[in-house]
């Protein structure tokens, strides 16, 4: 009779050490409202930042433009991907590599040219993670020089071309938006 109390007791007291542990667990795993805010300030961040370099290109100032580059590479390494599938994850790492590649290529780039050779690639493999990075209550468009074939991203549907704002500032169309 002691013994199978005794064991009652230890049976018990093990299942309340695992439900404990399940339970601290579980709530470890459920973000809370800072972490969310966090988050949300990182797509901020990544997605001002990408904005920064194609405004730069407007302007036509080399400097800004690598500067802002190495900021958008710093802000997307810092960036990491959450709620995905095991494909959508590698499918959005490959994508990040690739844009960090250029963006920093675009930071040493050689002349304000070049880096609007690379912000073409940049902008394209951008738009193919923005449902990933793009904060919430913040609509983006994806507009298109139809002359050139060039694309781009924008927070404003108003166009300003950053391939060639000198001939073609207001060629473009606004062609996605999310």
């Amino acid at each position: 009779m002691k013994n199978s109390i005794i064991t009652t007791i230890i049976l018990i007291t093990a299942f309340n050490i695992t439900t404990s542990a399940q339970v601290k667990t579980s709530a470890q795993e459920v973000a809370t409202p800072e972490l969310a805010q966090q988050r949300e300030e990182q797509k901020k961040t990544l997605v001002a930042g990408y904005l920064a370099i194609k405004n730069s290109l407007v302007v036509s100032d080399s400097k800004k433009t690598a500067t802002s580059a190495s900021g958008f590479s710093a802000a997307l390494e810092k960036f990491k991907f959450k709620k995905l599938t095991l494909e959508e994850m590698n499918a959005a790492t490959t994508a990040r590599k690739g844009i960090k590649a250029l963006a920093d290529s675009i930071a040493v780039a050689p002349s304000i040219n070049e880096q609007r050779k690379l912000m073409e690639k940049l902008s394209v493999q951008f738009w193919s993670i923005i449902d990933k990075v793009k904060p919430e209550n913040m609509m983006l468009y994806q507009q298109k020089c139809p002359m050139m074939g060039t694309t781009w991203i924008s927070a404003d549907k108003k166009i300003e071309n950053p391939y060639y704002p000198k001939n073609m500032l207001t060629c473009g169309e606004v062609i996605a938006e999310k």
